[in-house]
């Protein structure tokens, strides 16, 4: 039996009850519809009342705790560590021991220098004993000189005649000469024997210094932070002296390393608050100041990035070397000031959505309502320009209000407003239609949505 079949079978009083029927339901949808259209009108926008309070604008980066001086102590010798030394409580020396000047760190196997110290010292001695030869010999041919000239004093009394032959006057004058020749050589005999001297007072000098490198000592009063050898491991100097410990001077003082990206850099200054937090302590602020702002820029991946340097204190002593920081550099602050969402002021109401009397305006005329300035300076005109507009509700509708935004942490904005006041209602968005269906009491996903009123009309 098809539907058409079945109709001409029904009674003309029940055609008319399901008529009747019908048009009740279309009646009821209708009006259903208008309700949740006019409900909408009403709750249709999202506000968040004006606060008051501080505000501070701030820059973010990311930063490494690092000492403020830290010493890179090395080896200037190879051998091998054959021993630690001992810090002022006296146990070995280990990562975090607190050193004097002075305190003794390692100690290299110290076999060899101590032979080339040996070797240098007995070269030493023989050196001194040939210069204490050359000595003798000086007097010996100073004598022979002495005994020379007098012959040859003689030689020239008496002349070549029959009491001194010409052979003998020769000799004597031959042996005159060769004894004065013979002073000068033992002259520089001793003048070279004291240059080897010499020589092997600087080959002992090294030796002792060598000898002496092989006890690593602290050369400041500091913290062991880093060991970077153990005991049997051999040490190899050659261009570049191996690191056997990083020292820090001074753990009560410490540095931020922040990398801070070019856009910022222009806002930060030394002397500028700066306040951070770290992963150990997430429930804790430390604070510093900027302390400078390195000029040797680094790009990477095209970005450069300046690395700020902020001095902090650690009497506490609870930062440790190399800690992740979170900084916040201080840019500006405000206090007891009027604060408004940053979204409050880029919302814009659709034309049907705003108060009869402000269509038709730009949104500069908008905001006509708030006491503007005299606009025949070029400093009231600067000041004009610089207004914002936020929106209010008023009904179903929102009004504007001119406010002249302040400073802005990224998510608030400081606005000025003689008309604005704290608890009063800004629009920052609209409510979307499926959270306006939920809003309605009793409705249903599946109500037809049938006469939809514009919103804002």
């Amino acid at each position: 039996m098809d539907i058409r079949s079945w109709i001409q079978k029904i009674n003309l009083p029940d055609k008319r009850t399901i008529v009747i029927a019908v048009a009740v339901l279309v009646a009821a949808l209708v009006l259903a519809g208008y309700l949740r259209s006019n409900s909408r009108n009403r709750e249709g926008f999202r506000t968040v009342p004006v606060k008051r309070g501080d505000l501070q604008a701030v820059i973010s980066a990311t930063g490494t705790v690092e000492p403020e001086e830290v010493v890179d102590i090395g080896a200037q010798v190879a051998g091998k560590i054959v021993a630690f030394g001992e810090d002022k409580n006296g146990k070995p020396v280990d990562y975090g021991s607190a050193v004097e000047a002075g305190t003794v760190l390692a100690r290299i196997d110290d076999a060899l220098y101590a032979a080339d110290v040996d070797q240098a010292k007995a070269t030493l001695g023989q050196s001194k004993a040939a210069l204490q030869r050359s000595e003798a010999d000086l007097g010996q041919l100073k004598a022979k000189l002495y005994q020379a000239q007098r012959d040859w004093a003689r030689a020239q009394k008496l002349g070549p005649s029959d009491a001194l032959s010409q052979a003998d006057y020769d000799a004597a004058q031959s042996a005159h000469e060769t004894a004065k020749a013979n002073v000068e050589v033992g002259k520089a005999a001793i003048a070279q024997a004291k240059q080897t001297v010499s020589q092997s007072q600087a080959a002992l000098q090294r030796a002792q210094q060598n000898l002496s490198y092989c006890t690593i000592v602290s050369p400041v009063k500091g913290v062991i932070i880093d060991r970077r050898v153990n005991i049997g491991q051999t040490v190899v100097a050659s261009l570049n002296a191996p690191s056997l410990f990083l020292l820090a001077k001074d753990l009560k003082r410490m540095q931020v390393w922040v990398s801070v990206n070019e856009a910022d850099i222009g806002h930060i200054q030394p002397g500028q608050p700066v306040t951070f937090s770290i992963d150990a302590y997430p429930n804790e602020e430390f604070r510093g100041e900027v302390g400078k702002v390195r000029l040797n820029a680094t790009m990477t991946q095209n970005v450069v990035t300046y690395t700020v340097e902020v001095v902090t204190d650690n009497s506490s002593g609870k930062l440790l070397p190399y800690l992740t920081a979170n900084v916040k550099f201080i840019v500006g602050e405000r206090h007891n000031v009027l604060m408004v969402p940053n979204a409050a002021l880029r919302w814009s109401p659709l034309p049907e959505q705003i108060v009869k009397e402000f269509q038709g305006k730009t949104k500069k005329d908008q905001g006509a309502a708030s006491p503007s300035p005299d606009k025949s300076s070029p400093e009231a005109a600067k000041a004009d320009a610089k207004r914002g507009v936020v929106w209010v509700p008023q009904g179903a509708r929102v009004c504007p209000v001119r406010v002249t935004p302040g400073l802005s942490d990224g998510s608030m904005t400081g606005v000025e407003s003689a008309e604005l006041k704290e608890g009063t209602p800004v629009v920052v968005g609209e409510m979307e239609r499926q959270e306006n269906a939920k809003s309605a009491p009793g409705s249903s996903p599946f109500t037809p949505q049938l006469f939809r009123k514009p919103s804002g009309s």
